[in-house]
């Protein structure tokens, strides 16, 4: 099964999830007003996603002065995806990842960690700059969104229907009565949050794949994801573990504790990822000259960069 085809069917089971919990609670008349409700809430996250999870994780914007080889390899690549260059962020973070965001490929953002910056190699952060390239051109982005957007209402949804006792609006007991209620407000969260993260897992797949073929170098994203997975132990992502509901956008799972590939894991097993890199590295072949992606600019004197932290250096200068 393809993985847009995937999605496509684990966003119709959101839907329909959706649809069903309005029903049980209301009716018809019910359903109509959870529906428009949520089309409030969709339009709004569609609009402002961005700049709220951007804030969430307090991004600060990098011009091109800033970290010029950065700038040059984030362009490189988008021009190697066809897309229009994104804004980039660098957040204060020592734990190295990074995330994409935007409801479409010209209002994307990239932001990167600190710890990608300094920790990782030029050919394994190009590896993870082309996989969230890969998110924008997929337009993963809105999809987490809408997702995301759709399990919060639910959840939403099953509160109100507690609220009720069990009960539609006509007055009449639904189906299930006050136990059903009960359950409502259990499971159908849980049920939302189950698809929300098997429509994360899919794509991040997706985009390790499209993401490699931007680069042209499997292995460097293999040995990214590899690194990102050794250096995140003992380094909290401060901004995420107080905004767990972003976690979903990194590339690598950005929570401690969470390293299984289970059923309520944001992301898949890191070794399954880096699996599915080396079969397609073995697919593709090595890349040209034997290197990985590397832009062909200058590297100028190390320097403090505008976000170095005490007498750490930034490479990318």
């Amino acid at each position: 099964m393809s993985g847009y085809f995937r999605t496509a069917l684990l966003l119709a089971a959101m839907t329909a999830l959706f649809v069903g919990v309005g029903w049980l609670i209301g009716g018809q008349q019910g359903m109509l007003i959870a529906f428009v409700l949520a089309c409030g809430m969709n339009l709004f996250a569609w609009w402002n996603s961005d700049r709220v999870v951007l804030g969430m994780h307090n991004a600060q914007p990098i011009a091109p002065a800033d970290a010029p080889r950065l700038y040059a390899m984030v362009q490189a690549l988008a021009n190697r995806a066809g897309l229009p260059m994104p804004a980039l962020y660098v957040i204060h973070e020592d734990q190295p990842n990074a995330f994409a965001t935007g409801r479409s490929p010209e209002r994307a953002a990239v932001a990167v960690n600190t710890g990608l910056l300094d920790l990782m190699e030029e050919r394994e952060v190009a590896g993870v700059v082309a996989h969230e390239l890969a998110h924008i051109k997929n337009r993963d982005t809105l999809i987490m969104t809408m997702t995301a957007t759709l399990a919060g209402a639910i959840g939403m949804l099953a509160q109100f229907g507690f609220l009720f006792g069990g009960r539609g609006s006509d007055g009449r007991s639904n189906p299930f009565g006050p136990i059903g209620a009960i359950l409502l407000v259990i499971l159908a969260p849980i049920a939302a949050t189950i698809v929300q993260l098997a429509i994360s897992r899919s794509r991040e797949y997706e985009a390790d794949r499209v993401g490699a073929e931007i680069a042209g170098d499997p292995m460097g994203l293999a040995s990214a994801l590899a690194r990102l997975e050794e250096y995140k132990q003992g380094r909290i992502n401060q901004a995420a573990e107080a905004n767990p509901a972003s976690a979903h956008l990194f590339i690598i799972n950005p929570l401690s504790g969470l390293r299984m590939d289970g059923l309520f894991s944001t992301h898949p097993a890191t070794a399954n990822r880096i699996a599915a890199l080396r079969d397609l590295a073995g697919r593709m072949g090595p890349p040209p000259g034997g290197r990985g992606f590397v832009p062909r600019v200058a590297a100028p004197a190390r320097q403090a960069g505008p976000w170095s932290a005490g007498e750490q250096r930034n490479p990318w200068g």
